[in-house]
């Protein structure tokens, strides 16, 4: 009898050490965890790159003097979830405007090509960036992989002309590293935590 149950038992105790180890003590069961929880406990070193924003100006992607950066990824003719990020990014600005936190919020396009200065430029109107607090830019194509690779952005091309891409709001705080990922709707959580990290 025992030889017959200690097989199986041998092997859940076994596959719960992998699970546990795989999923950072249970905290991570998706990917998108395991990069939060990575992101909280080492941050990324941010390079020194420069966008091209939606007035053809060349604007620093690292945080300025007493100010937080929020990145999110788009591109300007996508359709669905860069629409609704884009609602949560400007709620997010009042919020952090009423509050009287000092943060620059970043769209950046992760298809350079497309979206010309022109094009970034309606999308900014579209949503009331008003180019200051919040603008559209886009990197040079040499740093575009690059920066994908540093935020752990996903991007696929559809057959439409489109991409699917995951969406999230990546904080680089005063000391120009990349430290927390937030849904694009957690709007009390992310004015919360630029607070806390503001210089």
């Amino acid at each position: 009898m025992l030889a017959r149950v200690l097989p199986p038992v041998l092997a859940a105790v076994i596959g719960g050490g992998i699970l546990w180890q795989a999923t950072d003590g249970a905290q991570a069961f998706t990917s998108e965890a395991a990069r939060r929880l990575d992101v909280a406990r080492s941050p990324r070193p941010v390079p020194a790159v420069m966008l091209e924003d939606m007035s053809g100006q060349r604007v620093p992607l690292l945080p300025q003097a007493g100010e937080v950066v929020l990145v999110e990824f788009i591109y300007t003719v996508c359709g669905d979830i860069c629409q609704i990020a884009a609602a949560d990014f400007a709620e997010i600005r009042d919020r952090l405007q009423a509050q009287g936190v000092t943060a620059r919020l970043l769209s950046v396009s992760f298809d350079p090509e497309r979206d010309t200065p022109e094009q970034m430029a309606i999308y900014g109107d579209a949503h009331e960036a008003d180019g200051a607090k919040w603008t559209v830019a886009r990197p040079e194509e040499s740093d575009l992989d690059g920066l994908l690779k540093l935020f752990d952005v996903t991007v696929i091309p559809d057959e439409w002309g489109g991409y699917q891409h995951n969406a999230a709001i990546h904080v680089i705080d005063g000391s120009g590293r990349f430290s927390a990922v937030f849904d694009t709707d957690a709007v009390e959580a992310v004015a919360a935590h630029v607070h806390e990290v503001q210089p």
